[in-house]
């Protein structure tokens, strides 16, 4: 096997450009017609659609690639897909893609045997999966591979990031292609995954309010949470919504770093952008447009960063340490 001009995973700079590289020519003129244009009512009579159950094969297949991988000493930054081999899942892999690239922009992937496998074995899986999906990415400044989504204790500052707690994560979306999520624990109450297709909400706010729809074709101020270089801005500049000439909407949005960017004294946000993002919340919290799932121990949950938004209900953890709330977070480029 070999590894000569393979990029084994995009650092996280590297990522978020080309995350934030959407092609745009000018704002649609009314609603959006996408394969991703779903409501949260239906995708719940249509659950055959979008959860996939894996087989004892393919997880014997997951399986083996993972001790085969781990017998050789590397690390799991240097695994690829030529040291990871699938070669029967690869297929099924490909129809996962599809799904969220072109389709309705999620899957869940049930059944991996996690509380067996322990969490090193469960990361080799998870992240030798996501070189199958698209390319695996760093999730932060340092080169984390993957993020740990749990309880850190972290509480009373405003650029706390709410993956390190256990309250609530409103609608947003992560710089990336796709983010995964694995189960490893789920908590004692609460902590539901929350989704809602962005193209649906858009279509939305274009029925009630096409003026504020145009808002989000200009650029908002996104807050860097303390996490910019020194010297470097503590913002950046974000289109929300981007729309190219395939007729595809592609939006980044993220309510709260849009909000709390006005902590710094060059940023403003204006009435109608300010009015854009309360009602943009509004229509996500609407029962009939968000779809909510509980994610199980073995879960595996793919979501496009394009046309989904994503939020995360507050929870209550077991008293037990073992036991905490625990999902391992993955970061892809698909393109």
């Amino acid at each position: 096997m070999s590894d000569t001009n393979v990029a084994f995973y995009r650092s996280f700079a590297e990522q978020a450009l080309h995350y934030f590289v959407r092609s745009h020519t000018q704002a649609p003129t009314g609603q959006v017609a996408s394969p991703a244009n779903w409501r949260g009512v239906e995708m719940r009579d249509r659950v055959d659609t979008w959860i996939v159950v894996l087989s004892d094969e393919q997880i014997r297949e997951l399986s083996a690639a993972a001790d085969e991988f781990m017998a050789h000493g590397r690390s799991m930054g240097e695994l690829t897909r030529d040291y990871f081999r699938l070669p029967t899942l690869a297929r099924e892999v490909d129809r996962w893609r599809a799904q969220i690239a072109s389709g309705p922009g999620f899957v869940v992937v049930r059944g991996l045997p996690v509380r067996d496998w322990g969490e090193e074995k469960s990361s080799h899986v998870f992240w030798g999966l996501g070189h199958y999906l698209g390319l695996p990415g760093a999730q932060n400044a340092s080169e984390e591979l993957l993020g740990h989504v749990r309880d850190y204790g972290d509480t009373g500052e405003s650029v706390v990031r709410q993956y390190r707690t256990t309250e609530n994560i409103e609608f947003h979306c992560d710089a990336a292609d796709v983010v995964g999520l694995l189960c490893l624990q789920d908590a004692m109450e609460g902590g539901q995954s929350r989704v809602v297709s962005s193209v649906a909400v858009f279509n939305q706010l274009v029925a009630d309010r096409p003026e504020l729809a145009a808002r989000l074709f200009e650029p908002y101020a996104v807050d860097r949470r303390n996490e910019n270089a020194t010297g470097e801005p503590g913002w950046f500049p974000v289109q929300p919504c981007c729309f190219g000439e395939d007729g595809v909407l592609r939006t980044f949005y993220h309510s709260e770093y849009f909000r709390s960017a006005t902590r710094h004294d060059d940023v403003t946000l204006d009435e109608a952008g300010l009015e854009a993002l309360t009602l943009y919340d509004r229509i996500c919290s609407d029962p009939d447009m968000h779809l909510d799932m509980w994610l199980q121990p073995g879960d595996m949950q793919f979501i496009s960063n394009h046309t989904i938004v994503h939020a995360r209900t507050s929870y209550r953890d077991w008293p037990e340490l073992e036991r905490k709330r625990h999902l391992l977070r993955l970061w892809l480029s698909i393109k």
